[in-house]
């Protein structure tokens, strides 16, 4: 068999990226060149290995049969060797990379990040927040953390911390609340975090439950994030649903309070997620460890 010279490793970067995005354009500006290069480095790649990797549209790109296979085994490639340039770069330090949502990670994991890092300074933490699905190859995560109802597939899933929703205020809210027909008064604060979520509690459903339908479940402003929501309360400015972890630290300082005692049962709850067959990893071993016995704790 004839030798074959050296794939070049930019026309390799320039393919993988243009297969994740389906776009040149996109391709381009992550790695900060011009469509143009990027197209004649996937030409380039083409030539070299004598298959056809894109369909080209007038305006988008589709991989071929080739591309594909090409693209799902550069995908993880890059990933590993990311991996092993980081570990020759700080040989002795430990790295872990964790994923969560926004709310959590702001609400429960960074007030009790300061016992992980007594019990494990020599491991470098890197926290990232996102709502998407954690792709622990492409993107390096080590551990995820995910509100959801669970069956995740393709990975290794732990439920962590059961989220019972009930209502939350400010301690100096006024005019008391008595009874929850009294919220009428009160503007309700929601957040986007039930919408299209089956049995996620919302509104209307905490005050089915309270036997208060005569209040309008609609009335407030509707914030992006539960964290926005909850801050608005504790700030003064209307009631809340409050999801259990989220609010325990707040509850306990007495930034909130409950008005009422009902809780409703919630479908979603907080997962453990890590990649499947992944091997030995001690750092993430340790730090799963650490939530297990945070949130026994709390």
């Amino acid at each position: 068999m004839p030798s074959r010279h050296p794939v070049p490793l930019n026309a390799l970067r320039a393919f993988e990226a243009a297969a994740r995005s389906l776009s040149f354009q996109a391709a381009a500006a992550q790695l900060f060149v011009t469509p143009a290069a990027v197209s004649h480095q996937v030409k380039r790649l083409e030539a070299h290995l004598g298959v056809q990797l894109f369909h080209r549209g007038h305006r988008a790109v589709e991989l071929t049969a080739e591309g594909q296979a090409l693209a799902a085994s550069l995908v993880e490639w890059f990933a590993q060797l990311d991996l092993a340039l980081d570990r020759a770069v700080a040989p002795t330090v430990a790295h872990l990379r964790v994923s969560t949502v926004e709310s959590f990670a702001a609400k429960w994991l960074a007030p009790r990040l300061h016992r992980f890092h007594r019990d494990c300074p020599e491991l470098k933490l890197r926290i990232e927040t996102g709502d998407e699905p954690s792709d622990f190859v492409r993107d390096g995560i080590d551990v995820a953390i995910r509100y959801g109802a669970g069956g995740y597939a393709g990975v290794e899933a732990e439920r962590l911390l059961d989220a019972p929703v009930f209502a939350v205020c400010a301690p100096t809210v006024s005019p008391p609340l008595a009874a929850a027909e009294d919220l009428r008064l009160h503007t309700l604060l929601h957040d986007d975090s039930a919408a299209g979520r089956p049995g996620v509690p919302d509104w209307a459903a905490w005050l089915r439950a309270a036997d208060a339908g005569a209040v309008d479940a609609s009335r407030g402003p509707v914030f992006a994030s539960i964290y926005l929501a909850l801050e608005a309360a504790a700030a003064g400015h209307g009631v809340a649903l409050g999801v259990g972890p989220l609010v325990a630290d707040d509850l306990r300082r007495g930034r909130l309070i409950r008005p009422f005692e009902l809780s409703l049962s919630n479908a979603y709850a907080f997962w453990i997620v890590r990649r499947q067959n992944a091997g030995a990893h001690p750092a993430a071993d340790a730090f799963c460890r650490w939530l297990r016995q945070e949130a026994a704790d709390s």
